[in-house]
């Protein structure tokens, strides 16, 4: 802007500067006789009288240029106004935009009632943002949470699993979930440590249902194997041959090479209870029980009778044999040994049916050793035809026909039960000499003929 104060005030005439109106300079006189700008000082008005005191050559043409003076000044007092007007609104306009700078974005809202673009545009973050809340939400959730037994795959379908001996919980719950039968581990041992059943758990193999709760797992791996598989479920009662056959559909074992294996002097130097063994026979002492070899790849006929015997072994330490065995010598005037006791187990096992008759079934086979009579069992004979005895069969010369020979069989007839062997060494204190057992019914005696009345009662 041009300094005023260096400008010549302009002549009056009707050509007005134009700046006196619309810029008014700093501090300089304003030549209207409207009221001053904001900001500037009054000047005094000049009369007409001070321009008509000069003298003029026409005193006709005086007021008419007074006139002309006088209009002029009145338009220039208008404008003055207006340009004050003006110059306020551009002032205030100017203050605004520099207190407040606009965009074209607001400047354009502003004439279209002060909206401007930026609410929406608030808006559509705010959902966004609270979408993107919602998702990191659920995605933290689902990672958070614990997985359940609903959520494994293949729900319904059965898995067997083979937990190893020794395993301890961390070593089960890491098969189980590998197997896709828990979903946790972490969850699952929870569990078996609120259960406190760590230390129950029982190696084998086992049959899971995908999808089953924990508290089942962990009931039945407490309770022990329920799978099939590998299993040998020996009864009592069996001969080496009968157990060389079961061996043989249960494992990977043929019967021949069972049967060929099972010679007592290929074990007497681990198992010392076969030293009085006959006939290099392994009869009697193939314990019954169910045997797990589910998991393992070694299982031979070696195997299988090796562990068959550490059962024996355990089952029978549990026994007083020599007190069994003064007691018979003390009632039967009878010496008997270890071996002879299984060998006469092994008949009770044969002939009794029920565990309340082994120990009456016992007194009668000593009672009878005891008056020098022969034991007369047809058990001892099936052990030689090998189902089935007819009386020609019992008229047969035979080891183990104990119609024709007294004393106890060469060898056990079969593999007894802890039950018979207890029979032997506690019997029954009776005087009975006969025995007919049916599958219902039972007659004990003392004398033949009574014996023969019931066997003629139950024809």
């Amino acid at each position: 802007m041009p300094d005023s104060s260096r400008r010549r005030s302009p002549r009056f005439s009707s050509e007005a500067n134009p700046y006196s109106a619309s810029r008014p300079s700093t501090g300089g006189k304003r030549f209207s006789a409207s009221a001053p700008a904001s900001g500037g000082r009054a000047s005094k008005p000049l009369s007409s009288a001070r321009h008509a005191a000069r003298p003029r050559q026409s005193g006709a043409a005086a007021p008419a240029r007074s006139g002309r003076v006088a209009a002029g000044g009145a338009n220039r007092s208008r404008q003055a106004t207006a340009g004050g007007a003006n110059r306020s609104r551009q002032a205030t306009a100017g203050m605004q935009s520099l207190a407040t700078p606009r965009s074209r974005s607001q400047r354009e809202a502003a004439r279209r009632g002060g909206h401007t673009r930026r609410a929406p545009i608030v808006a559509g973050v705010v959902a966004a943002a609270v979408v993107i809340a919602g998702i990191v939400f659920a995605v933290s959730h689902f990672l958070l949470a614990k997985p359940g037994q609903d959520t494994l795959p293949n729900q319904g379908m059965q898995v067997e699993v083979v937990i190893d001996d020794g395993s301890g919980a961390n070593a089960v719950a890491a098969k189980l979930k590998d197997a896709g039968v828990i979903a946790s581990t972490d969850e699952f041992l929870s569990q078996v440590q609120k259960q406190k059943a760590d230390s129950q758990i029982k190696s084998g193999a086992y049959v899971f249902t995908v999808g089953q709760d924990l508290d089942s797992i962990i009931s039945q791996l407490v309770s022990g194997p329920n799978s099939t598989t590998g299993r040998l479920a020996v009864p009592e009662g069996l001969t080496v041959p009968q157990t060389a056959q079961l061996v043989s559909e249960a494992l990977s074992v043929s019967s021949d090479d069972f049967t060929a294996q099972a010679k007592a002097s290929n074990y007497v130097a681990d198992y010392p209870f076969l030293a009085d063994a006959a006939n290099d026979s392994l009869e009697g002492f193939l314990c019954p029980k169910t045997y797990d070899f589910s998991g393992r790849s070694d299982v031979t006929a070696d195997v299988v009778i090796r562990a068959m015997l550490d059962q024996y072994q355990a089952d029978v330490a549990t026994l007083d044999f020599a007190s069994g065995e003064a007691l018979i010598a003390d009632r039967y005037g009878i010496t008997m040994s270890d071996y002879d006791v299984i060998k006469l187990a092994s008949i009770v096992e044969r002939e009794a049916v029920t565990d309340g008759q082994r120990p009456k079934v016992a007194s009668v086979f000593l009672n009878r050793l005891k008056a020098g009579m022969a034991l007369q069992s047809d058990a001892t004979m099936m052990y030689v035809t090998g189902g089935e005895v007819t009386a020609d069969d019992l008229k047969t010369e035979s080891p183990y026909n104990t119609y024709l020979n007294n004393g106890l069989t060469p060898t056990p007839i079969c593999t007894p039960s802890v039950d018979s062997i207890k029979a032997v060494l506690s019997p029954d204190d009776t005087d009975y000499l006969y025995f007919y057992i049916t599958q219902t019914d039972e007659w004990f005696s003392s004398t033949y003929d009574e014996h023969l009345q019931a066997i003629e009662e139950n024809k």
